[in-house]
């Protein structure tokens, strides 16, 4: 972060903050049952991730690229609700909402990456889908495991280096006016809106990331749907269609709880409260990680088959154990 202040000259200093102050939820009333819901939230988070991630791991059967991209999907959105969750019930329900400069932007780092991972996982399963339907007989030489793992990698790769930049600029920024971020966590956009110099690099990088993290992967998503819709309507029969969409339904579940909300959020703003946007935001952030894990055991044959083989496995075990003694 060093490197961003000494290429702008070394005379140059900075108003840095000891502290940032999150005001988020301040002011909403009856708001203590929002964080109950935060804990149950958090709880179904941590447990259905766990539990996709441990059935994919001991399923042989499941090792296949498009698992590869739910494990991380799980393992992301684990880390995600770990990240923003419990720091979110310390600032609020125990009212630490005094955040020091450096843990301020340690949150944000993390909470942007997880975030952006989730979104370019959404992109890795569409890419899946959009093979195995447009090119069956391909699909196994298209889609490999060091194909998948690789594009994963790139994706993280570029998540750090991304979100790196844009907590690099934010340390060139003066705040001599208000610390109070008014948003639940460290908001890159309250964050640079507080400056009392120049953040139009910190506004530009913001913007150009809206674009390549949120709408490029979403345009990109839509289109593999148009072409998967273009590809199905060729197959013969109504059913070979409905079951070859059918292995897309809890992907398209996915990708529209996480970016629905968005959309509505942003594209009404101007006519929603400040603390309705803040409570659709914190929403926006929280139910993925809840819902993912979910809706892949309840929609997806391949875990919800792993997850019968395995409980009946271990009933047999324990079974086996107690004729035993």
């Amino acid at each position: 972060m060093n490197l961003f202040n000494s290429a702008l000259g070394k005379n140059i200093t900075f108003v840095r903050p000891a502290y940032f102050i999150i005001s988020g939820f301040s002011g909403i009333p009856n708001i203590k049952y929002f964080y109950v819901f935060l804990c149950f939230v958090y709880i179904v988070s941590v447990l259905g991730n766990t539990v996709v991630m441990a059935v994919i791991y001991l399923d042989r059967n499941l090792r296949t690229p498009k698992y590869i991209a739910v494990f991380n999907l799980a393992f992301v959105d684990l880390l995600g609700s770990s990240a923003l969750i419990p720091k979110l019930l310390d600032i609020f329900l125990f009212s630490h909402r005094y955040i020091s400069y450096n843990n301020c932007l340690t949150f944000l780092f993390f909470c942007y990456t997880f975030l952006s991972m989730q979104v370019f996982n959404l992109v890795a399963l569409s890419y899946d889908r959009l093979i195995a339907i447009m090119h069956p007989l391909r699909y196994q030489v298209k889609v490999t495991h060091r194909f998948m793992l690789s594009l994963i990698a790139s994706f993280w790769l570029f998540a750090i280096i991304s979100i790196l930049v844009l907590v690099g600029l934010l340390t060139r920024l003066s705040f001599c006016r208000s610390v109070v971020i008014n948003s639940y966590f460290c908001d890159h956009g309250q964050i640079y809106r507080l400056a009392c110099n120049d953040n139009t690099p910190s506004y530009l990088l913001a913007e150009f990331l809206i674009a390549l993290i949120l709408l490029c992967p979403l345009a990109f998503i839509m289109l593999s749907y148009v072409c998967i819709g273009y590809a199905l309507s060729k197959v013969a029969t109504a059913q070979e269609r409905y079951k070859a969409f059918k292995t897309c339904t809890a992907h398209l579940s996915l990708v529209a709880i996480y970016f629905m909300p968005i959309l509505i959020t942003f594209t009404m703003s101007s006519g929603i409260h400040p603390n309705a946007r803040i409570i659709n935001l914190s929403l926006t952030s929280v139910f993925p990680p809840m819902l993912n894990p979910i809706i892949y055991v309840l929609q997806t044959q391949e875990i919800k088959a792993s997850v019968k083989k395995i409980l009946s496995q271990k009933g047999i075990q324990r079974e086996g154990e107690e004729n035993y003694h």
